[in-house]
């Protein structure tokens, strides 16, 4: 009854008799990846992985229910890790034949407690014993998943301020039973998403959250050791690990929850669920334990009324909605690139985001490559279309941002109808009629011309509705104060990691375009590329060939083909041709914006040779950061200049970086978005 009045407090009526459903509701149609040990496996001996000087402890109490600790680590070696890791298993004086079977097991570290202490005394002394730089504490009513622990230690790699991970735990009927912990100010708990679809949207996403079950947690040894371990006043058991949660925010860390990783829990086998009987009675003791030790804390934490899609997001500095056409995948072009990085800063800078495919397609892939930016995927077979979410949501939102003048003016007036207080943002990635423009130009195309002028009224139509249009290059800027003298536009362009380069002038050969063909101005600059500039390069430097990186059909690549030309289609990494090749090349004969294709290449401390077009508006001097040229025998003669002059290339080399490391920075993106959102 009393969780029934708390669901009731959280969720309304209408929440919860969806969350009473839930529980009656067969398993889910997702099971199939989820494979589980049978319980009743005959025993056998079998081996644990073991390291001399293991990465990661996993630290096991047990206390009986010898089957399922079978079960737990065999998983354990079915799936193992590419981290290297030990598994202890402290059994606290179990009634079964647990520490006798367990010896058999090859390459586990067996500890025992002469008497029963409880959970919390169990794993201070399995990490007393452990020797990995991480500790992993774990249930022995668990069984784990392939991939599980090195999605968490990506947790700490990939996020600086990380102090504890844990993983997304289900049911073994599939279904979700904790996607992290919510702490509210009297020191009550509630484990996100129980009950519901383990693959949801909005479970698909690692998250700041106040704390991590027990039965599954990540963190550092020094960590845990700088903390105390677990606070002994919670003894046996029950808050000790939203307690230790609470010890490592102190330090200025987050706890994490983490999707990519999945643990198999069966609750309640090792404690009950009775909260009036056995261990379990001590939750409700232990719960005012806390709330004493923590009462400073517990002031900034959510009221218990709190609804819980506020709750989850209480310590965020609001929520920040983007749209865009269709999932980003940083592989395919600079534009998803781009856009990775701005839902990464807006994650680092406390918004917490929610992106929505306009053509709703997202799988759970998909989903989780974006989750690991910390952004929920509004998509998915049960999503709602946009302007639903928007009447349910769009009061939430502190700020809108619409990307490519197709998708906003979709939803600009929806934006505002049902999100009047969100700062709405217009992302032109680049502007799209001058590229038009810039296309008819070069084709002597004058339908194209006309659709061009049509471009230009829908966006302008669009900058004059919108607090703020952001471009991509400083000429456009330029070109928009004085199109729309009115509007206030921020130039937030390419967002790159400086790599520089690692291999010497002498060490490099051929030359490199990047860039799909489905992108027109791609298309044409290969064109150009094979049909007049290539022939030209090979008269100078027979034995030079160019390699093209990028997605290109089967009868392109028919009409492309010829000696010299090198048709790679897409590659799962750059770096082999950015840090062998002498030069990449940019024969851009119209488009608009900044090409990811030079910022990428200039990255790296390949020097590049492009079009005037190709590098305007990137702050880019000829002779001095580039070497531009607008025809074949131009091409020719600078790629010559590069063969010969050690001196000259090394220079674009050094000032390329430079100017990737002043412009297309990660911290000159931050800097925009905080004048933008702040």
């Amino acid at each position: 009854m009393q969780r029934f009045r708390g669901s009731l407090a959280l969720r309304g009526w209408r929440g919860t008799v969806a969350r009473v459903r839930q529980e009656f509701t067969g398993p889910p149609d997702d099971t199939d990846d989820l494979v589980l040990l049978p319980l009743d496996e005959p025993f056998a001996p079998f081996t644990l992985p073991r390291a001399d000087v293991p990465h990661v402890s996993i630290v096991i109490p047990v206390h009986g229910k010898l089957a399922y600790t079978l079960a737990c680590l065999r998983s354990l070696a079915r799936h193992g890790a590419k981290a290297s890791f030990e598994t202890i298993v402290v059994d606290d004086a179990s009634p079964d034949d647990s520490a006798s079977v367990l010896t058999q097991v090859e390459g586990l570290r067996l500890l025992r407690n002469e008497r029963n202490v409880g959970f919390v005394d169990s794993c201070n002394a399995g990490a007393a014993a452990a020797r990995g730089e991480f500790l992993l504490f774990l249930n022995n009513d668990t069984q784990v998943t392939p991939g599980w622990l090195d999605a968490l230690l990506a947790c700490f790699t990939q996020r600086p301020d990380c102090g504890m991970a844990g993983p997304r735990l289900v049911y073994p009927d599939g279904r979700l039973q904790e996607a992290g912990g919510l702490v509210f100010a009297d020191g009550s708990c509630w484990n996100t998403g129980r009950f519901e679809a383990r693959n949801a949207p909005a479970y698909q996403y690692r998250r700041r959250t106040d704390y991590v079950t027990g039965a599954a947690m990540l963190l550092r040894r020094e960590v845990f050791q700088r903390v105390g371990g677990f606070d002994v006043r919670y003894r046996p058991a029950y808050y000790e690990d939203t307690d230790l949660a609470f010890a490592v925010r102190d330090l200025g860390l987050e706890v994490y929850y983490e999707p990519a990783s999945t643990v198999i829990h069966c609750e309640g086998i090792t404690s009950g669920t009775d909260l009036a009987t056995g261990t379990k009675r001590h939750q409700a003791i232990n719960q005012a334990t806390f709330a004493t030790k923590w009462a400073t804390q517990l002031t900034v934490q959510p009221p218990p009324s709190t609804p819980l899609d506020r709750a989850i997001r209480w310590r965020s500095r609001g929520r920040v909605l983007v749209v865009d056409g269709t999932m980003p995948d940083p592989a395919r072009d600079s534009g998803s690139m781009r856009l990775c990085g701005i839902l990464r800063l807006l994650d680092a800078q406390g918004w917490s985001t929610c992106f929505f495919p306009d053509d709703r397609r997202a799988g759970s892939l998909d989903m989780l490559a974006l989750g690991e930016l910390g952004c929920e995927t509004l998509a998915g077979p049960e999503s709602e279309d946009l302007p639903q979410w928007l009447a349910r949501f769009g009061r939430q939102l502190h700020a809108v941002i619409l990307c490519r003048h197709t998708v906003a003016g979709q939803y600009a007036g929806l934006v505002r109808r049902h999100a009047p207080q969100a700062r709405l943002i217009f992302d032109t990635v680049d502007l799209h009629f001058l590229r038009e423009q810039r296309a008819a130009e070069v084709a002597g195309n004058h339908a194209l011309s006309r659709q061009a002028a049509a471009s230009q009224r829908s966006e302008m139509a669009l900058i004059e509705q919108s607090d703020v249009t952001v471009v991509v290059s400083a000429h456009e800027q330029v070109l928009l104060s004085r199109m729309v003298p009115g509007a206030r536009v921020e130039l937030l362009s390419n967002i790159h990691e400086v790599h520089a380069s690692t291999r010497t002038h002498a060490e490099r050969r051929d030359l490199v375009f990047i860039g799909g063909w489905q992108h027109p101005p791609n298309a044409d600059a290969i064109r150009w590329i094979a049909g007049a500039i290539l022939p030209r390069l090979r008269q100078a430097l027979p034995g030079l060939r160019v390699h093209l990186l990028g997605d290109m059909p089967d009868n392109a690549r028919a009409e492309l083909a010829r000696p010299g030309l090198e048709i790679h289609g897409r590659v799962a990494q750059l770096d082999p041709w950015l840090d062998g090749c002498l030069a990449s090349l940019a024969p851009l004969r119209f488009g608009a914006g900044v090409k990811g294709k030079i910022n990428m290449a200039m990255s790296h401390g390949l020097p590049v040779i492009g079009t005037t077009i190709a590098v305007e508006g990137m702050q880019l001097t000829d002779g001095s950061d580039v070497l531009v040229a607008d025809d074949p025998d131009a091409y020719a003669d600078a790629v010559l200049r590069l063969v010969r002059d050690a001196a000259l290339w090394q220079r674009l080399s050094e000032r390329g970086v430079e100017n990737v490391r002043r412009h297309f920075s990660a911290e000159a993106a931050a800097a925009t978005l905080e004048r933008m959102l702040g």
